[in-house]
């Protein structure tokens, strides 16, 4: 039997890079996964790729019309919603002093509002059907600093406080709230800026002398949804390397 069966998941961000992957982890494990995403051709290719079990959904993190449907959907297509895997995000650099307010504001819809969008679209269905696991993707920039991503860190750092705040609430009804913490990996977006001379820099910051794949943070998100973590709520779980053992990142 797989650790997921009878699981029915929403992953946002389900097209490329680690929300590909844990669409794939989840699937494998036996649950049925509607992969969410505005990356339509990508997102229908894994789906396919995964067979009956995947079903793909474009969908917008920041608008809550968009989640609606995408909960909607999933109830009519596999069931009510068990785990809520809260990956879609972006990544933009910028210096304080010159980054666009548009910039900022953008990441702060996708990032942090599109997460506590989907805590609030899903809680009504878990609540119902007795409780359910919500995953939501932070960083290491949730954890500590880094140059030139004072705007990306807030939305990480908010998205860490949301989580402990929602298992605190959400707790009682059965609904458990993790973080999740990974620090470089060898994503799209990652390699979207600086491609392999970034994921060198990257791996010389590493304890572990290299920056993690999709799959390694995946294994995590099939934990987190599955009953073999059913103490573990409010939590935040680095997947680094060892970066946040000692200094920042960018140190």
């Amino acid at each position: 039997m797989g650790r997921l069966d009878s699981k029915i998941a929403i992953v946002t961000g389900g097209a490329q890079g680690q929300g590909a992957a844990i669409s794939r982890a989840y699937a494998a494990e036996g649950a049925r996964v509607v992969i969410a995403d505005v990356a339509e051709q990508e997102g229908r290719a894994v789906a396919a790729e995964i067979g009956d079990a995947a079903h793909f959904v474009s969908h917008d993190v920041s608008d809550a019309a968009s989640w609606q449907r995408v909960v909607e959907e999933t109830s009519t297509r596999f069931g009510a919603v068990d785990v809520l895997a809260n990956n879609a995000g972006i990544l933009r650099f910028g210096d304080i002093e010159r980054m666009p307010v548009e910039e900022v504001e953008l990441l702060w819809r996708v990032n942090q509002l599109g997460v506590f969008l989907g805590m609030q679209a899903v809680t009504r269905t878990m609540r119902k059907n007795g409780g359910g696991s919500i995953i939501n993707a932070s960083s290491v920039e949730g954890l500590a600093g880094m140059p030139s991503c004072t705007a990306y860190a807030a939305t990480k750092w908010a998205i860490r406080g949301m989580t402990k705040c929602a298992a605190m609430e959400l707790g009682p009804r059965g609904i458990r709230v993790n973080s999740v913490h990974p620090g470089m990996i060898d994503t799209p977006m990652t390699r979207a800026h600086g491609g392999d001379a970034a994921m060198e820099y990257g791996a010389s910051k590493v304890p572990l002398r290299r920056v993690g794949v999709p799959e390694d943070v995946a294994g995590l998100y099939v934990f987190l949804a599955s009953d073999e973590s059913s103490y573990l709520n409010g939590a935040e779980i680095a997947v680094d390397g060892g970066v946040t053992s000692t200094h920042a990142f960018g140190a």
